[in-house]
């Protein structure tokens, strides 16, 4: 498919990028920077948030996108509005101006963030965001929702877990998903041909995972790596406040009132 990525020299998108390039997609990117990659020449540098024309140069032609780009911390109420809401909103536009009919959307698993931690957690659970930036990503499946319903996009939201080359603490045992676990999973929504509007979580096949993958397998997403790998190594380090906390809620130490 020939795919565009926003936020292609971010965390994920300098991963995503020439991932699904080498799955055979005709991938161009999008963001405020360009990567110091050997694929930046298909990245068109630009600020998605007021330059209409380079954004509707990035999605010309497209089949798909994939909106990646973002502000991936916590921030102030204003701010995670207009990254998290007004900017989704227009790149949904933009796609539907340019007859691009699947969307991919980076959403995250703060949206649920104040939810206990359970056994197995399904993709049904109340929304409960644990920050503003939480709060931002729920808000915006919720348009994503909005344009499936009224405009037949297919879409899909990734509530994507701790995305990481390898895992690093306790909570990672559990929500790490690893660089090509997440690019198996974008591709597997690009594919699908049983998309609608889906919303999914991201996280790689971990044996000690808390959130349900039924939803994302059912669109072909097949995961084959395993935080369980590092669990010696990260185990033999003494746990923290921070771990304790982690244990609580799914959003782990950002989930703490107050």
């Amino acid at each position: 498919m020939r795919v565009t990525i926003t936020g292609a020299a971010g965390r994920i998108g300098r991963h995503l990028t020439p991932g699904l390039a080498a799955l055979g997609h005709d991938v161009r990117g999008i963001d405020r920077v360009s990567p110091d990659e050997p694929w930046a020449g298909d990245v068109v540098v630009a600020e998605i948030g007021t330059d209409d024309d380079a954004l509707a140069v990035a999605l010309s032609g497209a089949d798909a996108v994939v909106h990646l780009a973002a502000n991936p911390g916590e921030s102030s109420f204003a701010e995670a509005i207009d990254s998290h809401l007004r900017l989704p909103h227009r790149v949904l536009e933009g796609a539907r101006d340019a007859g691009i009919g699947r969307v991919v959307y980076a959403s995250s698993n703060h949206a649920v963030g104040f939810t206990p931690r359970a056994a197995m957690v399904p993709v049904e659970t109340r929304i409960r965001p644990d920050t503003f930036y939480g709060f931002g990503k729920a808000a915006a499946e919720a348009l994503c929702s909005l344009y499936h319903d009224r405009y037949g996009m297919a879409i899909a939201c990734l509530r994507i877990g701790t995305f990481r080359e390898r895992p690093q603490s306790r909570r990672d045992l559990g929500s790490w998903l690893s660089v090509d676990d997440a690019t198996r999973l974008v591709d597997a929504c690009l594919r699908s041909p049983a998309l609608d509007f889906a919303i999914v979580y991201g996280v790689s096949a971990n044996t000690r995972r808390w959130w349900d993958l039924d939803p994302a397998r059912a669109l072909g997403y097949e995961p084959l790596d395993d935080a369980e790998r590092w669990a010696d190594d990260i185990e033999a380090i003494p746990p923290t406040e921070d771990d304790e906390l982690d244990d609580r809620y799914l959003g782990g130490w950002l989930a703490r009132p107050g």
